[in-house]
This record gives C-alpha cells, structure tokens and sequence, in this order.
C-alpha cells in the first residue's frame, strides 16, 4: 500500500497529455523506421526491371550522364531541359549512341500537405541512392542533404570516414565557371491562373554542385567518363 506521503505528493500531477504529431512529422517518423526496407525492396525491382528491359531490346538509348536535383521544389520544365542540353554540351558520348544524353531527376521535398507525393519523392530519392543511378548532384541545402547520408566525395577525391561528415562536398554554382556560363534561357509556367515567368540561369545560381562517393565495388555507370566530366565542371572554380 502506498504511504500517505506519497499520495499526498502525487495528488495533483497529472499524466503529461500526448502531443498530436503534425502530418509532416508523422511522415518523417514512418520514414525514418522503414527507409530500408523500401530501399531494399526498389533495388530488386529495378534490378528486376533492369534485366527485363535487357532482354527486350530496350535501354540502348539510356543516359550517358545522370543529375540528382534536390530541392524544395521541382525546377520549371524549360529550365530542366536546359540544365541537361548545358550538361551534354560538356560532356561526351559515352554509350556509343552517337549523341549525348543527360538526365535530370528531380527529387522536390516540399509538396505542401500531400503527404503522398512527399512519400514518393523521398522514395525515389532513396532508390537512386541504392542503385547508384545519379553521378552529379545539385543541391538546394547541401548541408541538410548530407544529414539523411553520407553519400558525396569531397572535392579532393576522397571518401569520408563512414559517419564522418564531408564539409568539403561540394561547390557553389557560381564558383565554377563552366556552369555559370552556361545558357539556360527562361521559363515559364502557371500558378493558379498567373503566369511565372523568370531567367533559369538566376533560379540555378543559389545551387550547389556534388558528385556521389563509392564505397563499394557497386557505381553509376560510365564512371570514368563521369569522372572526366566532374574535372570540366570544376576547372578553374574559386575554393568554397
């Protein structure tokens, strides 16, 4: 039986009430306990999906090149394509083809509260990661990017320790020459009924350039043409 002194002492506490989780909260946690799963269930299936397109013919016009975009949200179509026409204008035909391919993947976290879509760009995000899809990555909040994972190469070459962050990633769109050269033109798009309208090349300049670390025998593909490419990009860029 509980002594007097303690009931006089707890009498008037009260169970702290459970705080209701916003939706983008509940959304982190339910990724954060099942990110790896997905993760592995994705790689099967594009392997899967990898082999089947094998063995109908398809794949032959796969990218010579892949860029990751991660933002808040997803770049305006016009400035899209001309990202992957500047991109290809550096780069070379690595499949043998006979033109240069470039291929932007747009993972937006920001869809306001459809949690769905939100779920589906993370998702995506994740199985590119996995696969080793994208070489190139631009980033809105490079910092923010590197603490879901330590996946960029510093820019000496190396490969941080695993956990160890890599400060030294990436660099500013307008510290590399070849990128704040290129000419991206203008785009254009409706918003509930108004038209935005704008310079691409101004929209881009805040991004940061990184290029994805192996630490496994497992890499994008064409690395060494990726990694030729990676060198134009940084020639002549100012130190971070």
């Amino acid at each position: 039986m509980a002594s007097e002194y303690l009931k006089r002492k707890y009498k008037d506490v009260k169970p702290e009430e459970k705080r209701e989780l916003t939706p983008a909260e509940k959304r982190k946690n339910w990724w954060y306990y099942h990110k790896w799963h997905i993760a592995i269930g994705l790689a099967l299936t594009a392997m899967a999906a990898g082999l089947l397109l094998q063995v109908l013919g398809a794949g032959r016009r796969s990218p010579d090149y892949q860029v990751a975009y991660v933002g808040a949200h997803s770049l305006p179509e016009e400035t899209a394509a001309a990202l992957e026409a500047g991109f290809a204008a550096l780069g070379e035909d690595l499949n043998g083809d006979g033109q240069v391919v470039v291929q932007l993947n747009q993972y937006p976290s920001d869809h306001g509260m459809d949690g769905e879509a939100a779920l589906a760009a993370q998702t995506a995000l994740m199985a590119d990661l996995v696969s080793c899809e994208s070489y190139f990555f631009l980033m809105e909040d490079p910092e923010d990017f590197l603490r879901e994972g330590q996946v960029l190469r510093r820019l000496d070459g190396s490969l941080p320790e695993e956990g160890e962050p890599a400060e030294d990633a990436c660099l500013a769109w307008d510290r590399c020459p070849a990128l704040a050269a290129m000419e991206l033109g203008e785009y254009r798009y409706f918003l509930l009924g108004e038209e935005v309208s704008g310079d691409s090349r101004e929209l881009v300049s805040g991004l940061f350039i990184g290029r994805r670390g192996f630490w496994t025998e497992k890499t994008c593909a064409y690395p060494d043409g990726c990694d030729a490419l990676w060198e134009k990009i940084v020639e002549g860029a100012a130190a971070p």
